[in-house]
């Protein structure tokens, strides 16, 4: 049976695993800095949408722009059940080696949209960037690295879900693109959590705070910040 989804217990990427939670502790005691809050900038995103996906590019985006003005100020149930339909059934998923020809590229919401096609990480990305544009505090969301079981078999592969924590202790609740519908973490058991991260910190292992800066330690993180930064989210 999986560990539960506790905010102490996570996992980061594929080969880098390992070299990255032995930077993790290496870097215990690191400050916390903070990405910039969102200046959110609709035109740029619908001027950087066309230039690189055209009308169907364009199209998928004001969808966006429409559940966005739908659902603030709405309940919180409400948004996470939107958000995480929204992409599931929008987004189909495909191999970054097919996408991008690179092993592991973590998309912007803009390039998932834009695509079509993206991996467990586009999805978490995109929900959590989204939730964040909902208002949703930042503190209740993490992006989670497990090891999934596939089916009866003890073959488990890297994946990533997004978990919402109604308050920093609780039990998350998780959006997967794997399972359509929004469960608490101890009704996943094919599931085994072992690393998380948001703007603000990183958690590994039993640590029961951020070990370390997110920008600093996630490389993929900071280059999908970066590109977020030009197409017009921050």
């Amino acid at each position: 049976m999986s560990a539960p989804l506790t905010p102490s217990s996570y996992k980061l990427s594929r080969r880098q695993f390992l070299a990255t939670a032995g930077a993790l502790f290496l870097g215990a005691g690191l400050g916390i800095h903070p990405t910039p809050a969102a200046a959110f900038d609709p035109q740029r995103l619908r001027q950087s949408m066309q230039q690189a996906y055209g009308q169907a590019g364009l199209a998928v985006l004001e969808e966006w722009f429409s559940m966005l003005e739908r659902l603030r100020g709405q309940d919180i149930q409400l948004q996470l059940r939107e958000v995480n339909d929204f992409f599931n059934r929008r987004i189909r998923w495909v191999d970054d080696m097919v996408v991008w020809g690179q092993e592991d590229y973590w998309a912007t919401p803009l390039e998932a949209m834009g695509n079509g096609r993206g991996d467990c990480e586009d999805y978490s990305i995109a929900k959590y960037i989204t939730l964040k544009q909902l208002n949703v505090p930042g503190e209740r969301l993490r992006m989670i690295y497990v090891r999934a079981r596939i089916g009866r078999s003890q073959i488990t592969q890297a994946h990533m879900v997004l978990g919402y924590y109604s308050t920093p202790s609780a039990e998350p609740l998780v959006l997967d693109n794997i399972v359509p519908s929004i469960t608490p973490a101890s009704q996943r058991t094919d599931l085994d959590p072992l690393f998380s991260f948001n703007s603000d910190g990183l958690w590994a292992g039993g640590s029961a705070e951020s070990r370390a800066d997110p920008l600093a330690r996630l490389s993929r993180w900071r280059n999908v910040i970066d590109r977020m930064k030009t197409q017009g989210f921050i």
